[in-house]
């Protein structure tokens, strides 16, 4: 059989199964049920970004179904190959949806099925900033579990995120092997329908970061194959519904590598490769990806894949607990005369010394010196331990200052790490990721009780202290320059974000000593400096070096960006903000809502649908992404009268800012304990509700102008 007559044959026999299936849920349940994807802004997300059409219910899935079939041509041309290519993937869309039905949750663990809108934005950052350097997906069933685990753990090693469909997920469970979202190795689904979630992600990149129009299937395309940087394994033996579903995997620029032997061949895109140890470098060869290797002595693997993996305590064989015990972490500049490159001390019990599952004092300073370190960097460098950490597998690292926490699983200690090693993934890493400032870095490691002791309150809290009192009187009046950030540019061509002492990136990463520290690696890079030289209305945060900056960097596509209002020329948004806050016009204030919120607004939309709003570069009056501490910032939508507009954020979210909000609402306005007059989702989620809450409470938003 021909490539041709395969890919057609597997979308014939796709479509058969999605109309059996539409025709018996109808008759079942009515052609007037709903039906979506939960957790989504987009319904069904891969129809609608094709088409740009919304399916809603039964009827109109089976309408939908008629507007596949148009794609499902039979002329012999490779066009028509890719065309039904993709429509076998909205078939498998329109089946996987059908699972959900009357708020179904068709998936267990393992599997997770379909990803919510939150997930797809909480991976924008690490794939922007190539911490995540690519995305593969293995379908079917590898020889054995081993052949399965290898091909895994390699692209685990190189942060690549892994998603699973068919075989190779019971393959996995049956040799134990860590699989989730916080090791990024997920587990779709066991049928070849469950393939369609990771295309789903793709395609909402397109739209969330991308501002690609729904129903522009050329554009969207072309973003897919340039932007997201996913490839397909699949194990032999390939039926024809896998062919068809490997050609939709094509269309949108993801080759496809394989070891069945007699498939027809596409240069770059249907790739025979029968050693299966090999389609690691094969797959990253055919899409392009490039790994920056980090060598570490240590006898573990190291890579940002292992960032989120969780060491239970009955999995540990030793902690280190500042919130128990002393412990540390601190940055020091030091003289070049003072520092031995890359020696590494242990002062103290190494974890072979300590008794299995108890609880340790640490404290370790890295000392660096070089002719272009700069204080201020201090804090940067140390914000980046807790992620150098988790990168190890089998070690947890949670907290900062001196109230980190730090296990070390029984694997890892049982594979040989050690104290010492932690050493030298902090000297590593800092050598590597800050060559620029740092000429030569000394780790000394302390557990020793007394010592640790002695560095946590003589030195470590007093350095704290001393740096959190420049950090109070850093604000955007105090410094001469700001900086761009364009890392999002990656996914977002048009996006802009202007970095300053009072408002971090939007994401949440990248503080204003962040994008200085950048700047200072990197010139050329995504962080540059911005004058601040020409105020045009300082209210607004208006500056005519602001404006000739955004146009620059987003080449033409933004032409005024203020920086304070939320109305007039607000700030773009990528689409991996931590929050996004909508006018509420009842209560004539705000509503923000963050992205782990899944519940219904007093706007009456869903955070996914909030966020649909703006994003992909573009400036969206009345609704602003942006990260969670500008929200206690006093230029929080400064133009529109600042804090006193929030009425109302989900209650995790308002108990996270409470402190430092309370802090400012007093120092602004003289309001005590003001979190306490702002709604959340216990109090109301409809506007009448919330309005009768903020009356009550006397809400300063309530005697303000309205913003419209």
């Amino acid at each position: 059989m021909t490539l041709f007559e395969s890919v057609f044959a597997g979308n014939d026999a796709v479509y058969g199964l999605t109309e059996s299936a539409i025709d018996q849920a109808i008759a079942t349940h009515g052609a007037d049920k709903a039906v979506s994807f939960p957790n989504t802004a987009y319904s069904l997300p891969c129809y609608y970004a094709v088409t740009g059409t919304k399916v809603g219910t039964l009827a109109e899935l089976k309408e939908a179904l008629g507007v596949v079939k148009t794609l499902m041509t039979r002329e012999k041309r490779t066009h028509d190959v890719f065309m039904s290519g993709v429509a076998t993937a909205l078939c498998t869309e329109f089946i996987e949806v059908l699972k959900y039905l009357d708020g179904a949750v068709p998936y267990e663990e393992p599997c997770y099925g379909h990803l919510a809108d939150a997930v797809i934005r909480e991976l924008g950052v690490p794939l922007v900033t190539g911490d995540i350097p690519g995305v593969a997906v293995i379908l079917g069933k590898a020889a054995s579990p081993e052949e399965a685990a290898a091909l895994v753990k390699s692209y685990q090693a190189q942060g690549i995120l892994v998603t699973l469909v068919g075989d190779v997920i019971d393959q996995l469970a049956e040799i134990n092997y860590k699989t989730g979202a916080n090791v990024r190795v997920i587990p779709l689904g066991k049928d070849v329908t469950a393939v369609i979630h990771v295309v789903s992600v793709a395609l909402r990149a397109a739209l969330i970061f991308g501002n690609v129009k729904p129903g522009d299937a050329a554009t969207l395309m072309e973003y897919t194959m340039k932007r997201v940087p996913a490839f397909v394994n699949a194990f032999a033996p390939l039926n024809d519904v896998i062919v068809a579903c490997g050609a939709g995997a094509i269309a949108l620029g993801f080759p496809v590598i394989t070891n069945q032997e007699d498939v027809a061949r596409v240069p770059k895109s249907l790739i025979c490769q029968t050693d299966v140890s090999k389609w690691n470098a094969t797959s990253l060869e055919a899409r392009d990806i490039k790994i920056k290797i980090t060598n570490i002595d240590i006898p573990v693997a190291f890579a940002s894949a292992f960032e989120g993996e969780i060491i239970r305590r009955k999995d540990m064989q030793v902690e280190f607990d500042g919130s128990r015990v002393d412990c540390a972490e601190l940055v020091q500049t030091c003289d070049a005369s003072e520092i031995e490159d890359h020696k590494i001390t242990v002062i103290g019990p190494e974890a072979d010394e300590m008794e299995l599952g108890s609880k340790n004092n640490i404290a370790y300073v890295v000392k660096v010196a070089g002719k272009n370190m700069q204080a201020d960097f201090e804090p940067v460098i140390e914000r980046k331990f807790h992620n150098y950490i988790n990168c190890i597998e089998g070690v947890y690292h949670t907290g900062q200052r001196d109230m980190q926490r730090i296990r070390i699983s029984i694997d890892a200690f049982n594979a040989g790490f050690r104290i010492k090693h932690l050493g030298e993934v902090l000297y590593a890493q800092v050598k590597n990721e800050f060559d620029a400032v740092v000429d030569k870095c000394e780790v000394v490691i302390y557990t020793d009780p007394a010592e640790c002791t002695r560095v946590r309150h003589e030195i470590a809290i007093p350095t704290f202290e001393k740096r959190d009192e420049r950090l109070d009187n850093l604000t955007d009046e105090s410094v001469d320059v700001y900086y761009s950030c364009i890392l999002c540019q990656a996914f977002s061509p048009s996006h802009v974000c202007v970095v300053t002492p009072e408002r971090l990136g939007l994401c949440g990463a990248v503080s204003w000593l962040d994008a200085k520290a950048t700047n200072e690696l990197d010139p050329a890079g995504p962080c540059q400096v911005i004058t601040k030289e020409r105020p045009i209305d300082e209210n607004l945060g208006a500056y005519e070096d602001v404006d000739e900056a955004v146009q620059k960097f987003s080449q033409g596509a933004l032409e005024h960006v203020t920086l304070y209002s939320i109305m007039q020329d607000p700030m773009t948004s990528c689409g991996c903000f931590e929050c996004i806050c909508g006018i509420e016009p009842f209560s004539n204030g705000v509503v923000i809502a963050n992205r782990e919120y899944a519940g219904m607004t007093p706007l009456g939309m869903t955070f996914p649908e909030m966020a649909s709003m703006t994003g992909g570069g573009v400036q969206t009056p009345g609704f602003m992404g942006h990260g969670k501490h500008f929200i206690s910032s006093k230029k929080f939508m400064k133009a529109e009268g600042g804090i006193e507009r929030i009425v109302w954020m989900p209650k995790e979210l308002k108990e996270f800012v409470a402190e430092r909000l309370n802090k400012t609402a007093k120092e602004l306005y003289g309001i005590d304990n003001f979190t306490d007059m702002i709604g959340d989702e216990t109090i109301a989620e409809d506007p009448e509700t919330l309005v009768a809450f903020l009356t009550e409470k006397g809400h300063p938003a309530l005697g303000l102008d309205p913003m419209m």
